[in-house]
């Protein structure tokens, strides 16, 4: 598939993120891409320990598949990097992320991906 057509959403363990996998499938639909779902958990967090962070996996697991895209748990202590290099190895071209909080003083996620990633489209969902 080419590199155009592929699409990333990003998703915390919260249900909420479900608007992004939504607006991530309306990309797909849009440009007949590939959808892919990650959430980068720290390698020291057991979030399967904790029922509520384990409910919204699994949950959002399920938009994921109903929206035709599977969905990618990665460990690692370095969020940026670990969806920096998702996104080279699967061809990204499209990456769907929640907008940073209003009064967030230093720079966001969002500001470190788009630095490392220039030839990217990012959506930002509010």
């Amino acid at each position: 598939m080419k590199k155009d057509k592929n699409i990333m959403v990003c998703v915390t363990q919260q249900k909420t993120c479900e608007r992004l996998i939504k607006k991530g499938k309306e990309l797909k639909d849009e440009i007949n891409g590939e959808l892919h779902v990650v959430h980068v958990a720290k390698e020291d967090e057991n979030f399967l320990g904790n029922s509520k962070q384990a409910e919204a996996i699994e949950y959002l697991y399920g938009i994921s598949k109903s929206a035709g895209a599977d969905m990618t748990v990665l460990r690692s202590n370095n969020v940026c990097g670990a969806i920096t290099k998702f996104a080279i190895d699967n061809q990204v071209g499209y990456i769907v992320l929640g907008e940073p909080p209003k009064d967030c003083e230093t720079g966001s996620i969002v500001d470190e991906l788009k630095e490392y990633m220039k030839d990217i489209n990012f959506y930002l969902v509010s």
